[in-house]
């Protein structure tokens, strides 16, 4: 296997973890979820419910978070009490029941199509847990390659089922690692299922958390790059990887432990790489002094 060189900031990692424990203890909590779509989670006590709920929160996490809460609850609103009943029972009459569903690049007919994989998915395997299994190994370096498998597997189901290819929509729901971008709302529902703590769900318990990538949103790609865990513009796969290496030199068996506390920096105190105020009181604050082109 080929070793990937990890440049972390001035500061050694020992340090660092020191910082960062302290930031999770701070921040990864229940209560501090909101606005974050996985509020939506916990809305449901039945673990079935909450794998579907979860994928499909993770699904439609891009854009406003305001209008992102909006779609999720009018989406949810229409699978009654219990979403995992309403995929299992799913008929085409309720193709009708989403026909005004509209979020962003995806229709309701997009959400049917993938309730329609999820449903073949509890016929066959029972769970969605069960079915990503059959694209993992616990041999791959980290979680890409089973993402990218488990993506193909659906939009080629989907293909199977309906005789036709995928809509443009369908596949931006699943937009795997293969698709060129960074797959940040997957790596999101893979961290909620896989993890366990006051946060993270922990659903899936055959799955090696030490294998997940970063899910890279605004807010984690702006705070690594001021901490000197990469230095590009754009947010791609090779950027989620190379922050990934960096955290899993500080936390090795658990990569994305921090992901939610730091996140929470950029939501909750609003930091946005330039000096403020409440700069003089984040903990973080030694080691943006290192980016002086940061502060400014």
């Amino acid at each position: 296997m080929q070793t990937m060189t990890v440049n972390l900031p001035v500061s050694r990692p020992d340090k660092l973890k020191t910082v960062f424990d302290k930031l999770y203890e701070k921040y990864n909590r229940r209560q501090l979820i909101k606005p974050d779509p996985l509020q939506f989670v916990y809305e449901y006590s039945n673990p079935a419910d909450m794998e579907i709920v979860g994928l499909l929160s993770a699904s439609v996490a891009y854009g406003r978070v305001e209008q992102i809460q909006k779609s999720l609850r009018n989406l949810l609103g229409l699978m009654s009490k219990s979403p995992f009943e309403f995929v299992g029972n799913l008929t085409h009459h309720d193709k009708t029941k989403l026909k005004d569903f509209k979020h962003r690049f995806n229709t309701g007919d997009d959400i049917y199509d993938l309730l329609v994989l999820l449903k073949r998915v509890l016929v066959e395997y029972g769970g969605l847990e069960r079915f990503f299994l059959q694209s993992y190994s616990p041999s791959d370096e980290n979680i890409i390659p089973a993402l990218s498998r488990f993506c193909d597997s659906l939009l080629a189901m989907h293909s199977s089922v309906s005789g036709r290819r995928a809509s443009k929509g369908l596949e931006y729901l699943l937009a795997g690692p293969g698709r060129g971008g960074a797959a940040k709302r997957l790596n999101l529902f893979l961290r909620w299922m896989v993890r366990s703590d006051d946060v993270d769900a922990g659903l899936w318990r055959c799955i090696d958390k030490a294998k997940l990538v970063v899910p890279v949103d605004v807010h984690i790609a702006r705070l690594c790059r001021i901490l000197g865990f990469h230095n590009r513009r754009n947010v791609s796969l090779k950027t989620a990887l190379e922050i990934t290496r960096s955290f899993a030199a500080i936390e090795p068996t658990d990569p994305v432990k921090y992901d939610f506390a730091l996140s929470r920096i950029g939501i909750l105190e609003d930091c946005t790489g330039r000096r403020r105020p409440g700069c003089d009181v984040c903990e973080l604050l030694p080691w943006c002094r290192e980016r002086k082109d940061w502060l400014q």
